[in-house]
């Protein structure tokens, strides 16, 4: 499956993921078993996740934890593959 089909999958998605003011750490092992079993993961990141760095940091630093592959992000939400 390539980037654009990817992409075309994760937009129908719903959000299973929120990471709020207790950080991407909390929601590791949850984003995990989620990728174990679906290839596409949409993860939420709420305003108290965000404190001082961009969504796009924060999804890259929790798909480097899960080994997963950041797909994209819009706005506040990420889509994870693996």
């Amino acid at each position: 499956m390539d980037q654009q089909e990817r992409k075309r999958r994760a937009h129908d998605l719903d959000v299973t993921v929120w990471v709020g003011k207790n950080g991407i750490e909390s929601v590791v092992d949850e984003l995990d078993d989620q990728l174990s079993n679906d290839d596409l993961v949409k993860v939420k990141f709420l305003r108290a996740a965000r404190a001082g760095s961009s969504t796009d940091e924060k999804a890259a630093d929790l798909a480097e934890r899960v080994d997963a592959e950041l797909v994209d992000t819009r706005g506040h939400t990420a889509v994870l593959y693996r």
